[in-house]
């Protein structure tokens, strides 16, 4: 390495090193693993947009050691989305649907995956569709996030940051608990100057006005427990790790729980 390789340039390979240790590049080999059970096995990663895929491979690397993840992301799908919302439109719309199936579709032709995650909240519609298009286990990642809410003792606080999330996220929830046969009461909170703050590169900021919506609402009204309605919410429990001490009520995310989850479902694969 040249000895004058300034600060800034420094800086730069250090980003690209810290983003490959978390985004691997593809490759064929088996991964090490704790868990003899995972060894071998791959994860296929339905993503809404690309630029989420850094969440997704993170929390697969710290849930799911030994596990090849192929991921599937375009920016396209959530631009057409959002675009659908805003014009009072289907969302999702159906186009979106149809590219998901197609991209399930590729994860198990030719990635040979084990099973799907979907980890897009505002395409949780798309699972159904999903499932019976192709033969192995899909998930989608609130799920497991939605179980523990429905049996949470009280109201259910939803706090989303992006919009078009809200109305998949309320069906889910309501999904979830008519399964399970259990009565629910929710109220929600859309915190949109914290999505503005994430597109900014703010996490801190980000993560500083949920915390702040919490707080204002268990002031006011009784809560059983708080859903994060995104993966990309997920990184708020790195500023809050204690939440029950925080804000007397257990917080639920996509990202660790939606992952806990898939250990399960790879382990009874047989392979």
């Amino acid at each position: 390495m040249s000895k004058k390789l300034n600060e800034k340039n420094k800086n730069i390979i250090d980003f690209f090193s810290s983003y490959l240790k978390i985004n691997n590049l593809v490759h064929l080999e088996d991964e090490d693993s704790r868990n003899s059970r995972l060894k071998g096995k791959r994860l296929g990663i339905l993503n809404g947009s690309s630029w989420i895929s850094i969440w997704s491979n993170y929390f697969a690397k710290k849930y799911l050691p030994g596990v090849n993840t192929i991921s599937i992301g375009n920016d396209a799908i959530q631009f057409n989305f959002m675009k659908a919302y805003y014009d009072r439109k289907k969302c999702p719309p159906e186009e979106n649907i149809k590219i998901f199936i197609r991209n399930a579709r590729e994860l198990e032709k030719l990635a040979r995956v084990d099973a799907i995650l979907i980890t897009c909240s505002t395409m949780n519609r798309s699972y159904l569709k999903i499932k019976n298009a192709i033969t192995i286990p899909v998930v989608q990642i609130d799920l497991p996030m939605m179980e523990k809410a429905v049996h949470c003792d009280g109201k259910v606080l939803i706090i989303a940051t992006h919009r078009p999330t809200v109305e998949s996220s309320k069906i889910l929830l309501n999904e979830t608990a008519l399964r399970m046969k259990k009565n629910i009461s929710y109220t929600g909170v859309l915190l949109e100057k914290a999505w503005e703050f994430l597109s900014k590169g703010d996490i801190i900021k980000h993560n500083e006005i949920i915390a702040s919506a919490i707080h204002k609402k268990v002031k006011k009204e009784k809560l059983g427990c708080v859903v994060l309605a995104q993966l990309s919410m997920s990184l708020f429990t790195f500023s809050y790790p204690d939440a029950l001490k925080e804000f007397g009520v257990p917080i639920y995310d996509s990202g660790q729980l939606g992952f806990k989850y898939m250990v399960k479902v790879l382990e009874n694969i047989n392979k």
